[in-house]
């Protein structure tokens, strides 16, 4: 098996748990192609062999990889896709930061997990990303999303009115600080942090949640996904902010943004023993009973 890992920040917390990921795949033979940033942080801490090859961006992996490690937390996990984008290659998280919704794999699960890829004994969870149709090229060719795009004001004293038309139908003004448009995988991100439901992953909707509504009868709405979301933008200033999971950039209140679903999917590795309602209650704590 050809594995790759993707990482982003190296720490010498993580030096044990690295070094016993790569000793497990290395006893079972595999081919291991690290991400070069990564590599050149890990390379004089961590015990490697001399067969591994890096890699850079999507066009060294795709049709040449069996599976991409993602090493770090969720953070790490959203930038794979830029990495990965429609070669369909399976993401197995592994989280050795705090939370990890999407970075399944704890740090005492390294070598359960392994032996459960080489033995076949996961299921891929196929995962709704959101792409930005318009304005074109805002984010270059990696213009779709994991867990969400959200526009957001950009002076802290005045307000944005976004104007949400979904199917050419108009849904609502919301004045306040900005707006989510997120997918099942993103309503346990942001939009949670916001007020938004959580929604379970192959579910087929999208969710729109406002930030800091100025109008307090105004709450989330959960749409299909086979919806196109038009949004236009109203407020003093000329520019405003927009994300795409970990990606920034400016756009000015005169563009037309337009959303809809992309037409693949990225695949996650999921142990046979983890589902998406387990994950939630260890996550979020549900049924712990914290009275003293």
């Amino acid at each position: 098996m050809k594995v790759a890992l993707f990482g982003k920040v190296y720490a010498d917390n993580q030096k044990d748990y690295l070094q016993l990921l790569i000793d497990e795949l290395t006893k079972r033979n595999s081919d291991i192609c690290i991400y070069e940033p990564y590599y050149k942080a890990i390379a004089k801490e961590i015990n490697l062999s001399s067969n591994i090859s890096v890699f850079n961006s999507n066009l060294d992996i795709k049709n040449k990889v069996d599976m991409l490690f993602s090493i770090g937390g969720d953070g790490t996990m959203l930038d794979t896709v830029p990495i990965v984008r429609n070669s369909g290659i399976p993401i197995l998280g592994i989280n050795l930061g705090r939370l990890g919704f999407l970075s399944s794999v704890s740090k005492s699960e390294i070598q359960e997990a392994v032996n459960c890829v080489f033995n076949g004994d996961y299921y891929i969870d196929k995962r709704a990303l959101l792409q930005l149709i318009e304005p074109k090229k805002l984010f270059g060719n990696v213009n779709y999303a994991l867990n969400d795009l959200t526009i957001y004001r950009n002076n802290a004293t005045s307000l944005i009115i976004v104007h949400v038309f979904i199917d050419d139908k108009f849904l609502n003004s919301y004045w306040g600080d900005g707006l989510i448009v997120s997918t099942p995988t993103g309503s346990t991100a942001y939009s949670l942090s916001v007020g938004g439901p959580i929604v379970t992953p192959g579910s087929k909707n999208f969710i729109i949640a406002p930030i800091a509504s100025h109008n307090l009868t105004v709450r989330p709405i959960v749409l299909q996904d086979s919806s196109i979301i038009k949004i236009k933008i109203e407020g003093r200033e000329d520019k405003y902010l927009m994300s795409m999971d970990s990606r920034h950039s400016t756009i000015s209140k005169n563009d037309e943004i337009i959303i809809k679903r992309c037409s693949f999917n990225v695949n996650l590795v999921q142990m046979n023993n983890q589902n998406f309602y387990s994950t939630i209650r260890e996550k979020l704590n549900w049924g712990v009973d914290n009275r003293n």
